[in-house]
């Protein structure tokens, strides 16, 4: 029943919700903007609605595995089944069996996970990424300084649980690593920056 739990939320987590609408509306944002299947490229690519639906189906992904399909586990550890349906989620998010293993980059399914399982901590890498996203507009930095507020966060909250230590460690790797070519063009200086969200600017 535990494979079978992982299993489910790798499906599950395979439904990206970017390339599901855009499927209904007869376009794949793989091929336009940056070529990314997050929710960023579908507000450039596609509008308001399409990106905010995208946000909530995305979510939704990594709450109903970590609430729901955990659940079919029966494991003597629920916290340490529930994280290890979300990481399946977020895999599955990334590489979506559905879509030919090409989707995005697992930060809304993973920060869905954490709302329903640590939710205090979820909030504080929300307005971290918020905050980092209002002052530079660079949203995949912002993405991984939020990743990075969520392992602190649980380290400082549980240090103990280890399930959680894991699932955060394990979200902050994967979330750097799909990330790591936006990190790079930052550096360089040839990054894009989302300018209409430098809401903050005249402070950066």
């Amino acid at each position: 029943m535990f494979s079978l739990a992982l299993l489910l939320s790798y499906l599950v987590g395979s439904v990206s919700g970017s390339l599901l609408l855009g499927r209904l509306r007869g376009v794949d944002i793989r091929t336009l903007g940056s070529g990314n299947a997050g929710a960023t490229n579908a507000l450039r690519t596609q509008g308001k609605a399409f990106a905010a639906a995208t946000v909530l189906i995305d979510l939704s992904k990594g709450a109903i595995a970590a609430l729901v399909i955990a659940k079919l586990a029966a494991t003597p550890e629920p916290s340490g089944a529930a994280f290890a349906c979300a990481l399946c989620a977020v895999i599955g998010h990334c590489l979506p069996v559905f879509f030919g293993f090409r989707g995005g980059k697992g930060a809304g399914t993973a920060f869905g996970a954490m709302l329903v399982l640590v939710p205090l901590t979820a909030l504080a890498a929300i307005a971290i990424w918020l905050l980092c996203l209002l002052l530079t507009g660079y949203v995949g930095a912002s993405t991984v300084l939020a990743a990075l507020t969520a392992l602190l966060g649980i380290f400082l909250i549980t240090p103990l649980e280890l399930p959680g230590l894991a699932y955060a460690a394990a979200m902050l790797l994967l979330v750097a690593g799909m990330h790591h070519s936006n990190l790079r063009r930052m550096f360089n200086g040839t990054e894009n920056r989302f300018e209409k969200a430098r809401l903050l600017r005249r402070w950066w």
